[in-house]
């Protein structure tokens, strides 16, 4: 997504039970457009304490901002478990919360975002598949052959767990987000490595309506379209 979180010294020197109101006044909502930045400089600065303070307060934003900051921390088992916990809670922004703050992990620590992605990837839970690959598929991310082959890679099992999935179960809100990621996931894992993704993404069971509409859907994308 290619935000840079740097120092917010604001945060750093409030105390936690601040945060809330703080966050929820320069969030940028409502509107179309969250205040994205400030999310990363949450997820950088929060402690326990104020992650805990976010989480209580429980506004759209304040939790975002929570789940990002434990998607960062998602080195640390606990963290994780909360993150995955918050990658299937019902509100978008805080499902993005999550995926933007294993993007930041995996800035730094890639094996970590590895790991968790071809885990989460094998949940039951659709959003948590949706979380797994929305993201891994971040181009910045996959800067390297072994990178892409893991969003290559996510983008499959995911795409075979829709598949697998009976017809009236997709059409669950869940299904249907995952189905939605998949429609952009896909061109940005093939276009980060096109020699191995391109023959995976051919591959793909275009006789299934839903595969069908994924597939359309990434070849509209330009990253994708540019290489046919």
């Amino acid at each position: 997504m290619g935000r840079a979180a740097g120092d917010h010294p604001a945060l750093r020197d409030m105390t936690a039970v601040d945060w809330p109101t703080y966050l929820d006044e320069r969030s940028g909502l409502p509107g179309p457009r969250a205040n994205l930045p400030l999310v990363a400089a949450a997820a950088t600065c929060a402690d326990d304490a104020a992650i805990d303070a976010l989480l209580k307060d429980g506004g759209e934003y304040t939790t975002m901002c929570a789940a990002a900051a434990l998607g960062l921390r998602s080195d640390d088992a606990q963290a994780e478990a909360r993150a995955r916990t918050l990658a299937s809670d019902e509100r978008w922004r805080v499902r993005e919360g999550v995926a933007i703050g294993l993007q930041m992990l995996g800035d730094h620590a890639f094996a970590h975002v590895e790991r968790i992605v071809l885990d989460w990837v094998d949940d039951p839970d659709p959003l948590v598949q949706r979380a797994a690959v929305a993201t891994i598929c971040e181009p910045r991310l996959l800067g390297t052959p072994e990178a892409a082959a893991v969003a290559i890679r996510a983008c499959r099992r995911a795409t075979d767990r829709l598949s697998a999935m009976p017809t009236q179960r997709r059409k669950a809100p869940d299904a249907r987000t995952l189905r939605q990621a998949l429609g952009y996931c896909w061109s940005v894992a093939v276009a980060a490595d096109p020699a191995a993704g391109m023959p995976a993404f051919r591959h793909l069971d275009s006789d299934d309506p839903d595969i069908a509409w994924i597939v359309n859907q990434n070849l509209r994308k330009k990253r994708l379209s540019r290489l046919l």
